[in-house]
């Protein structure tokens, strides 16, 4: 399996979404659960596919972490779902799995089987795919975050709930991160750019956390906050690789140049 044969397992998983979506609407259940499940059966294909073609996992560029994303994605909203019946929170997946697949789709990026020593670590596939779940959850708790903000309707006990799910497996991926760097590196943790900003991420979110226990906080200021934490975030996860700082300096740039 290569590259080339993306698009044709990617527009089935999203064509299957999209029909999942529309029936969440329709309040077809089991032909919701029927048509994101086999979605996702699709899209987890190819990643397995990938990951015997490559001889390793597919987590290695930024491209292949964008196919995890795109599939936890679809996997987070049928959680959200199946626990809240939030009826749009799968077209809201769906629409954002598929802006990955088509940054991917066209910006293809390079996939070898070359595995640099550091990431033929047992530590470094968890610790990415998990970063990504915490990722794909932390995102849908952005946007009720956002609609709450927008609008009248406070969806506040599932935008809890979501953050104490991301962030517990951002502590995981973090906590893997750690026993990855200690074997690859010789030390759990170096303050290393990518290093520094997962800690500012994770706290941020350990902030919001703690701030919506306070009695009388303030839930325009904690959704606020929830928005701020999901930019650094980012920042994290791929807006490091653009900063002097990290460049020629940081361990955890060598997907750059794919």
């Amino acid at each position: 399996m290569d590259w080339s044969y993306f698009i044709y397992f990617a527009l089935s998983a999203v064509l299957l979404w999209s029909v999942g979506a529309w029936a969440a609407w329709r309040n077809k259940v089991a032909l919701t659960y029927t048509m994101t499940i086999a979605g996702l059966l699709v899209f987890f294909g190819f990643i397995l596919s990938m990951w015997i073609s490559l001889e390793r996992p597919p987590l290695r560029t930024m491209g292949e972490t964008r196919l995890w994303y795109s599939f936890f994605l679809p996997l987070a909203g049928i959680i959200v779902y199946s626990r809240w019946k939030y009826k749009w929170i799968l077209s809201f997946s769906t629409v954002l799995a598929l802006v990955f697949i088509c940054v991917n789709l066209f910006k293809p990026e390079i996939h070898d089987k070359t595995l640099m020593p550091a990431l033929q670590s047992p530590w470094f596939a968890p610790h990415v795919i998990v970063y990504m779940f915490a990722y794909a959850v932390l995102g849908a708790a952005t946007l009720m975050a956002l609609v709450s903000l927008i609008g009248k309707t406070r969806h506040l006990d599932i935008i809890d709930n979501m953050v104490y799910v991301g962030l517990a497996f951002m502590t995981f991926g973090m906590l893997f991160g750690a026993l990855w760097a200690k074997e690859a590196w010789g030390h759990y943790w170096s303050w290393d750019p990518k290093e520094t900003w997962a800690a500012i991420t994770w706290l941020s979110y350990l902030g919001y956390i703690h701030y919506r226990l306070v009695p009388r906080h303030r839930v325009r200021l904690a959704l606020g906050s929830l928005v701020v934490s999901f930019v650094l975030l980012q920042m994290c996860w791929w807006g490091i690789n653009y900063l002097p700082s990290a460049q020629g300096t940081s361990v955890h740039t060598y997907n750059t140049s794919k």
